[in-house]
């Protein structure tokens, strides 16, 4: 590879950093594009609390906690405590849950759901990172930039929407734990759901 070949790669490689994901330790640092073409960093955000859900709408697990209106009552309750809500999509294009930016903004209208921003990541950089392994996965940043949670969306791993009552809402207890200056006692869960449609 000359010179040349090697600046265009990094002229044109998504800001992601190496260093992976891990509990307590500074988030690793992205930069996508949401559905209004803008460019959305993780650390354009220093100081407040983020939330990032990885989501694929035809996956029968996500529509179980759109359906029940369960995430949209979570992105609500968290945005009116200043959480930042960023879902993220890394279905790459010809894979289930790969949509345009008019069809995520039309979803996100028809479902009334609340995130600050959909992102795109149809490369799995950013989705690879954090080890995301499925739709739903969820994951918790704080003010300083450390992540406080990954895993499940809650206890029950279904597609039936009549378990979200009986469950333990992992993000839920996690985000309460934070905004009552607590530590996440359950800090890691195994998550479920349909698994991340990746590029490769």
């Amino acid at each position: 590879m000359n010179i040349k070949t090697f600046v265009l790669i990094l002229l044109f490689t998504p800001l992601v950093s190496f260093a992976k994901a891990n509990i307590d330790k500074p988030a690793p640092d992205f930069a996508l594009t949401n559905t209004m073409g803008e460019e959305v960093s993780l650390s354009n955000f220093s100081g407040k609390y983020v939330v990032l859900e990885w989501t694929n709408h035809l996956c029968p697990y996500v529509q179980k906690h759109y359906g029940s209106n369960n995430m949209q009552s979570l992105q609500t309750k968290y945005k009116e405590q200043d959480v930042v809500w960023l879902s993220i999509i890394s279905s790459a294009p010809g894979k289930q849950g790969y949509v345009s930016a008019e069809q995520a903004n039309q979803l996100t209208k028809d479902r009334n759901a609340y995130p600050t921003h959909v992102l795109f990541d149809t490369d799995g950089s950013v989705g690879k990172l954090y080890s995301a392994k499925t739709t739903p996965h969820m994951y918790v940043v704080d003010p300083d930039g450390k992540l406080r949670y990954a895993g499940a969306i809650d206890s029950i791993k279904s597609a039936n929407p009549a378990d979200i009552a009986k469950a333990d809402n992992y993000l839920d207890v996690a985000m309460q734990a934070l905004l009552s200056g607590k530590d996440v006692v359950t800090k890691t869960t195994p998550p479920y759901g349909c698994s991340v449609k990746y590029k490769s």
